[in-house]
């Protein structure tokens, strides 16, 4: 049997809805009960936490938008792992905050607390800002629709703030992740000189309707260009991830994660890491599957040094 310290910990974990806690614990039960010898039901509990969390991912089905939503939200189905995600120490901790947040808002909720759901990211473009939408959606087990922003915004008056209104009415009946790419399009700062009435209205609408917003939904919104955001924008997100450009440590994880098995054993990682920089995630996962898609093609099965670098210098000469 469990011993009493897991039976607790279950009980805690269903308490405050932690699913993860509450499977990571029963996965103890069953490593426990088999090195007593009952591999029979250690076989059953694992069973049936594969089961249910099976379950939890084909509920994820495409949400049914409404006439005046289609083409405005891009439904996806979040794949991509946390594993995925090659960045700076200080964002992935807070990007692991955000996760156990939600994991645990029951506990929170019970002080008076939130979980963090409404974030901005701000960098250049290929650092990573979509995937971790992506990541998100994946390990919070809830549907990614990505905001077309180009067809939000458009010239006629008051029907922007429409849509949004319909944008963040519709988030309160079905909670997901979503996400406002290139968000500048309708963030931008209201004191600049070419601003027009029309986009400044439409971001005080914007600035309500989050402030305003009690839903369950994650709001993220990403841009290149935070020198354009209205500073206003800022106080209303939780938390605000800067990207940058990966250094020696990020780059080397990113090909090393690529190139799985199809690295060369002798590898000039120190020209590689040298050819890379400058160099966003992006760039350097796309040379690097160009790469494997060389030696594939040529009935090879392992990437040379030589041959990504060659791979990263199109990259760069493409700029």
């Amino acid at each position: 049997m469990a011993t009493a310290d897991q039976i607790k910990s279950l009980i805690r974990s269903y308490n405050v809805d932690d699913k993860e806690k509450f499977y990571s614990v029963a996965l103890q039960v069953a490593a426990h009960e088999a090195k007593r010898g009952h591999a029979s039901l250690a076989h059953e509990i694992r069973g049936m936490v594969d089961s249910r969390r099976k379950e939890e991912k084909q509920s994820l089905k495409v949400v049914s938008f409404p006439s005046e939503l289609k083409g405005l939200i891009h439904p996806q189905e979040p794949s991509t792992p946390k594993s995925a995600l090659v960045m700076e120490a200080s964002i992935s901790s807070r990007i692991e905050k955000v996760i156990n947040e939600y994991f645990q808002r029951g506990k929170l909720h019970a002080h008076g607390l939130t979980n963090r759901r409404k974030l901005l990211f701000v960098g250049p473009p290929g650092t990573g800002k979509t995937m971790t939408a992506e990541v998100l959606a994946n390990e919070l087990h809830l549907p990614l629709n990505i905001i077309q922003v180009d067809r939000l915004v458009t010239k006629f008056m008051g029907e922007t703030s429409a849509k949004l209104r319909l944008i963040f009415d519709h988030m309160k009946q079905n909670k997901g992740i979503y996400f406002f790419d290139e968000f500048d399009a309708i963030g931008g700062d209201r004191n600049l000189d070419n601003d027009v009435g029309e986009m400044r209205r439409v971001l005080n609408a914007f600035l309500q309707f989050l402030e305003q917003d009690k839903s369950e939904s994650f709001i993220l919104g990403a841009t290149n260009n935070p020198n354009l955001l209205d500073t206003a924008l800022f106080r209303r997100f939780d938390d605000v991830l800067i990207y940058k450009l990966p250094q020696e440590e990020q780059r080397k994880a990113i090909i090393a994660n690529v190139l799985g098995t199809f690295k060369a054993s002798r590898f000039a990682w120190s020209k590689v890491l040298q050819k890379s920089e400058g160099l966003s995630c992006s760039e350097i996962t796309s040379a690097t599957r160009d790469a494997i898609k060389e030696v594939i093609l040529a009935d090879k099965n392992k990437v040379s040094s030589t041959i990504l670098i060659e791979a990263l210098q199109q990259k760069i000469g493409s700029f």
